[in-house]
């Protein structure tokens, strides 16, 4: 049997590892989710134990050639499914669809799905049909559609695997079930239960007390089907084996009493509310877990030496954020948060979760790692800390304020002093233009010196990215590194932005697959502002931070020209130009480009400002030529920027010099009358096609597009291009 178990995004990690143990083979991981090979039996015992997938799929054919919804309907109809439904069975339809140029609207292949199972039924049961149930089938059939492929699944466990049922109550803000469990396993407190100690657990923030049970359920051994056991669809397939299930059962229950004969829990739970620690307590009672965890009434603030666990544990928590209180409050209660950790909780590990990266900062430590989620819509991050001892801090802050001192002190060589005296000059000059336009992402410098060939830009006066262009084969490789140093120093010292926040990159030129490799891992994203908007940046991973910042002011001039406009976002990247015409006003977006990981950096852009992913605002994940060509949609506002070179397995190589007289001509195929398109491009020694000149009005805007903090007037070309208006002469008639 193949199955596919979905999860939240940045999960399938974890849910690889439960496919693994539940005795899975063939794993195979997707952001959406795994699949894996196994029997019946792995596919009972992963539903009994998963604490993380949302759902468990039973894949049962597959069609790799669906070239429109009519085929679509055939290729269903010829799936033998009364081998699985009669007419006495309700049934319900649900459907994935990515990138199918031939479906416009996904709601209607799950009707074309749902006509050809009735159909067929109705063929094999002399015109008896099953009946649509959308609130409680019997049979819920899936269908995944990808470009051309079409998979249809059973749903094996029933929608929402993460709702456990012991939820009696909640308060205002509900953390997922499965998002708690995943929290505990990306915190150190998951490896401590794997040995013959718990280890000590507290959430001083317990609202509805989601994290806690989800703690005591994981150090008690005691799996989610146990609690939910009636509630898997499975039970109504014609494949359940009713022997076997109860093996595993069997199987869960013993496992759960040994946990709880063997293991000392200690888990600690308190919140300010006495709603929340009512709640809380019914939720766990609920689950069956309520002796596990010691609850109590208490402020953290009010927190004392006394209130401490005597031993030394972790604390998991998910405190109050943005949409739970007011703004001015956020900064101190994660201000108070970092104080109290610090002060009273030394030696322990904590691990706090927030929607906001701009409240961790609040917190005075580094967090040693971050990991990026979800609850719900709600794009979070999970910074992980050890607090240190009074010694240990003690320690590492002599060790880091000598480094430091020595590196400040010291003089710098003549070229560092050069770099610094230069930087200096620029801030003089920009910082006080860019506060007054209210900028906070900027550039201050730019291979001013040919000696050290860089560009260095500053973000929100926290972080600097320092991208040095690769030095000629001419340059001793000795030399190069260090003129790069003297350039780091320098820039720590003129902005006074510390070294460990300046980010070190070089560009070369680069093509094939190195264009597109990943330099690191860390997913760590940071949140800055431009134009009134929240957008993603991430300084480790990858070549580019996330926004161009050369684009600033065509950006802001897309959200001044968006309102009521359908507009069209070729080679999206990660979509902050969408952002600008969402927030103008646009009637609708859609957003294209090859790359999945920049659609989904997108599409978190368009989470962390409150933007809804739905029909109208659209994500295709396709070539452009392609979706140029095939497609039919009309825009009133398209902004097309083009890389200067790519190639991918795909199609041939894009060159824009080369290519765009092309790409042009097939964009304004898709331009409204009265429309414009933004064509913008970063190749130097760009020249448009003559031909583009007669065929449309092109006017070129690039010199009011690049901001006063650009000293390279030439970094990118920018022009408006419209179609022409054909206008019909009548002569007068001559009089008689």
């Amino acid at each position: 049997m193949i199955f596919f178990a979905s999860n939240a995004l940045n999960q399938s990690d974890l849910v690889a590892k439960e496919a693994e143990e539940a005795g899975a083979s063939e794993i195979r991981q997707t952001k959406a989710g795994v699949e894996f090979v196994g029997t019946l039996e792995t596919g009972y015992r992963f539903c009994m134990n998963s604490r993380i997938a949302t759902r468990l799929l039973e894949a049962i054919y597959l069609d790799d050639d669906i070239m429109d919804t009519d085929e679509l309907y055939e290729s269903t109809k010829e799936i033998p499914w009364e081998e699985f439904i009669n007419p006495d069975t309700t049934i319900k339809v649900t459907k994935t669809a990515q990138d199918c140029p031939y479906l416009n609207n996904s709601h209607f292949a799950a009707l074309r799905v749902k006509d050809g199972i009735i159909d067929r039924i109705k063929e094999k049961f002399n015109d008896e049909r099953p009946d649509v149930d959308t609130e409680n089938p019997d049979i819920t059939v899936h269908v995944h559609l990808h470009q051309k492929r079409a998979i249809w699944y059973l749903d094996f466990s029933g929608e929402g695997m993460q709702k456990r049922g012991y939820r009696r109550d909640q308060t205002d803000a509900v953390l997922k079930e499965q998002l708690a469990a995943a929290l505990l396993y990306r915190s150190e407190w998951k490896k401590s239960v794997e040995g013959e100690n718990s280890g000590v657990l507290l959430d001083p923030f317990v609202g509805s007390g989601t994290i806690v049970i989800e703690a005591a359920l994981i150090a008690s051994d005691t799996a989610p089907g146990l609690i939910k056991r009636d509630d898997f669809a499975f039970k109504k397939l014609p494949s359940f084996d009713e022997e076997l299930w109860n093996k595993v059962v069997l199987e869960a229950e013993e496992k759960r009493q040994n946990a709880i004969d063997e293991r000392d829990i200690r888990i600690y739970a308190s919140d300010i509310s006495p709603k929340a620690i009512r709640i809380a307590k019914e939720n766990a009672r609920a689950a069956g877990v309520l002796e596990l965890i010691d609850f109590k009434e208490m402020d953290f603030a009010s927190y004392k030496e006394s209130d401490v666990p005597s031993e030394m544990g972790y604390i998991v928590t998910d405190p109050p954020y943005g949409i739970r209180m007011r703004n001015n409050d956020m900064a101190e209660l994660y201000a108070m948060i970092g104080d109290q950790l610090s002060n009273l909780f030394k030696g322990w590990k904590a691990t706090i979760m927030a929607a906001d990266s701009e409240l961790l900062s609040n917190i005075a430590m580094k967090p040693e790692r971050v990991n990026s989620l979800y609850n719900g819509a709600v794009f979070c991050q999970a910074a992980h800390y050890s607090i240190f001892t009074d010694a240990e801090k003690e320690e590492m802050r002599k060790k880091s304020l000598e480094k430091k001192m020595e590196r400040l002190s010291a003089p710098l060589s003549a070229g560092a002093e050069m770099a610094y005296n230069r930087l200096v000059k620029n801030l003089k000059e920009i910082r006080p233009i860019m506060e007054k336009e209210g900028v906070t992402c900027y550039r201050i410098y730019d291979a001013d010196m040919p000696e050290y060939s860089a560009a260095i830009d500053m973000y929100e006066n926290k972080w600097i990215n320092l991208a040095e262009y690769a030095a000629p084969d001419t340059i001793n490789p000795e030399d190069a590194e260090r003129r790069l140093n003297e350039l780091i120093y320098a820039t720590e010292r003129a902005t006074g932005i510390d070294i460990e926040n300046i980010f070190v990159k070089q560009r070369k030129e680069m093509k094939g697959k190195a264009q597109y490799t990943r330099l690191a891992a860390s997913n760590r994203f940071n949140i800055v502002h431009e134009n009134g908007l929240n957008i993603l940046v991430n300084f480790q991973d990858y070549l580019d931070t996330g926004i161009f910042l050369d684009h600033r002011k065509i950006r802001a001039y897309i959200q001044s020209i968006s309102d009521s406009k359908r507009f069209l976002n070729l080679f999206c990247y990660t979509g902050t130009a969408t952002l600008n015409a969402i927030k103008g006003g646009a009637l609708s977006t859609v957003s294209v480009d090859s790359s999945a990981t920049y659609l989904d950096w997108a599409m978190q852009n368009l989470k962390v400002n409150g933007y809804p992913l739905t029909i109208d605002n659209y994500f295709y994940k396709s070539d452009v030529m392609d979706y140029l060509y095939s497609t039919y949609d009309r825009f009133d506002l398209i902004f097309c920027d083009p890389p200067t070179f790519s190639n991918s397995k795909s199609r041939a190589t894009f060159d824009i010099q080369r290519d765009h007289k092309k790409l042009i001509k097939a964009a304004m195929m898709h331009l409204s009358p009265g429309g414009l398109m933004i064509f913008s491009n970063n190749f130097r020694r760009f020249k448009m096609d003559e031909s583009i000149f007669d065929e449309y009005v092109v006017k070129e805007i690039t010199e009011e597009t690049i901001g006063e903090d650009f000293r390279d007037k030439k970094i990118h070309r920018v022009y408006l291009i419209r179609n022409k208006v054909k206008v019909n002469l009548r002569k007068n008639p001559k009089r008689v």
